[in-house]
């Protein structure tokens, strides 16, 4: 007499799913990571081609300015650089977002107020910080206590 097993279940609904969104985190910090390695890269060694839309005079005013300050643009690049690079490599994530916030909201408003073609990618990029840093939202925490005793973690 043989005996007959069941055939294997479906995967649940739900299932599916989960196991797709939990691998949306690690697409929006490799993605997040390759624009800002990739970026901050190329200010360093000029390869990727230089945009062919002609900017407004005060965004090329503004950019000027930036360059003329000797340090403002390889801070910069050096910054998305090494953000990047901790995004892929997955160390110091929430110290990574912390440190890249300043140069989102900057570029969200020069994209605002003097360069408007770069709307969208500003916006996804906020979309990508923002989305992170809930992710991450616990290694805040501690940050955001609204009293804290020196030497004393809570």
């Amino acid at each position: 007499m043989a005996t007959q097993t069941p055939p294997p279940a479906a995967p649940a609904e739900g299932r599916t799913r989960k196991s797709f969104l939990r691998h949306l985190p690690t697409a929006a910090r490799v993605l997040m990571g390759l624009a800002f390695f990739v970026f901050g890269l190329n200010g360093f060694l000029d390869f990727l081609p230089q945009p062919s839309v002609t900017l407004p005079e005060r965004a090329v005013a503004f950019a000027e300015a930036l360059m003329k300050t000797g340090y403002m643009m390889p801070l910069m690049f050096g910054t998305q650089l090494v953000v990047g690079a901790l995004l892929l490599a997955n160390r110091f994530v929430p110290l990574a977002l912390a440190l890249i916030a300043p140069f989102i909201v900057n570029s969200i408003a020069f994209h605002l107020f003097l360069e408007p073609s770069g709307r969208p990618m500003a916006a996804v990029v906020l979309i990508l910080e923002v989305y992170l840093a809930w992710v991450y939202r616990k290694a805040y925490r501690p940050m955001l206590a609204m009293r804290v005793t020196p030497g004393r973690s809570e």
